[in-house]
């Protein structure tokens, strides 16, 4: 366990970082402490830009561009959850734009991937045994649902 200490955050702990690149809605690459991290964001799931076996899919390029506008070059704070990585060794994490905080205001106001399904751009994705959110997610995106947000307003 000391060893993924050196390389996560210990469990709602948050991590500096730069976003150097943007792959698509929400797939990232950050830069922290001089190591790039592929970071697919938790709880949130994006219409596929680039998937090698999918075609793009509706409002896959909105979400990507509007992943790219909010967050490239952009300073973030990486929060991990239970599994700090998936099965293509990607880093699994709430993207935060300011420094985390508690509740859900500081959850609409400052976390990336919380702003995507508030605005329609995602849907929620929960993957145990990283829940922390998933409650929070499933109501933004009812809002989002029910104010006919993005992908949602078809």
């Amino acid at each position: 366990m000391g060893i993924l200490y050196l390389f996560f955050a210990p469990q709602g702990d948050a991590l500096q970082g730069v976003v150097t690149r943007v792959t698509d809605g929400d797939t990232i690459q950050v830069t922290v402490a001089g190591e790039k991290r592929t970071v697919r964001l938790l709880g949130v799931d994006t219409p596929e830009t680039v998937h090698p076996k999918k075609p793009v899919q509706f409002y896959g390029k909105e979400a990507s561009n509007f992943t790219k506008t909010t967050l490239a070059n952009k300073t973030v704070w990486l929060e991990y959850d239970v599994a700090p990585l998936d099965r293509y060794n990607r880093h699994l994490a709430y993207v935060w734009l300011t420094k985390p905080g508690t509740g859900e205001d500081a959850v609409r106001r400052g976390m990336f991937n919380a702003r995507l399904i508030l605005q329609g751009y995602g849907k929620v994705m929960t993957i145990q045994p990283n829940s922390k959110y998933a409650a929070l997610f499933a109501k933004f995106q009812e809002e989002a649902r029910t104010k006919k947000q993005g992908l949602w307003g078809r």
